[in-house]
């Protein structure tokens, strides 16, 4: 639990030990911290010590401060994650080929790992998405299941870090994935293709291939590797 700060750098020291209570798990997601009357008292400094720790806690994404409800720790991070990604994609001059291997490393390996874990569930959803896809008329509607459909599979892998990385990088997926299906369904008959590259996935997933669902999700990449501009 909290223990008195005797050093110098009295609002850091408070930050180490609110960070140290969240990895140990003694504070976790959700959970309200005391008021600040309170950690004057556990940590026996002053109240602008802990005002500066709360305030560069808040800015580093660990706590939210909600009106008229105090302070809390977080239940998501992974917003905090999108600007800075973003940030490093443009001023790296970053290419599509870059996300495409990202999205590679994630995926395949996502797609074993949701073979084996999938739910009835999840095999119910992703036979929903692949319905809405055969019937859907406009591609812009397109974009987003299929958007929707790889989230379920990273969902259905069961790695939390997994889905946090694909929810951090989205707002990049968002572009790349619109791009990439542009790209493809250039010619007609690749409208089909990517369809059926889909079912391929589905089909892998809902009986359970882990092997089958790694090679379809490779062919699923290579295929956007043929029709993007990855210069």
């Amino acid at each position: 639990m909290f223990t008195p700060v005797k050093n110098t750098k009295v609002y850091e020291q408070v930050i180490e030990q609110i960070k140290f209570m969240i990895t140990s798990g003694e504070l976790k997601q959700g959970d309200k911290l005391p008021p600040e009357r309170e950690l004057v008292e556990k940590f026996q400094v002053s109240r602008t010590s802990i005002r500066e720790a709360l305030r560069a806690l808040q800015i580093i994404g660990l706590i939210e401060c909600r009106q008229g409800g105090g302070n809390y720790i977080r239940d998501s991070f992974e917003d905090n994650l999108i600007e800075p990604l973003s940030l490093m994609f443009v001023l790296q001059n970053s290419k599509n080929i870059e996300i495409l291997e990202l999205r590679k490393i994630l995926e395949i390996e996502t797609a074993r790992l949701a073979a084996e874990k999938i739910s009835d569930e999840e095999i119910i959803r992703l036979g929903e998405v692949i319905g809405e896809m055969k019937d859907s008329p406009s591609e812009e509607y397109n974009v987003k299941l299929d958007k929707k459909f790889h989230f379920i599979v990273a969902k259905a892998s069961g790695n939390n870090l997994i889905i946090s990385i694909l929810k951090a990088v989205s707002s990049l997926m968002d572009s790349f994935i619109k791009e990439a299906r542009e790209a493809i369904i250039d010619k007609d008959e690749n409208k089909e293709t990517l369809l059926e590259h889909h079912m391929n996935i589905y089909n892998a997933l809902a009986n359970h291939d882990m092997r089958k669902a790694e090679k379809v999700m490779a062919d699923h990449m290579n295929l956007i590797i043929r029709h993007m501009d990855l210069k």
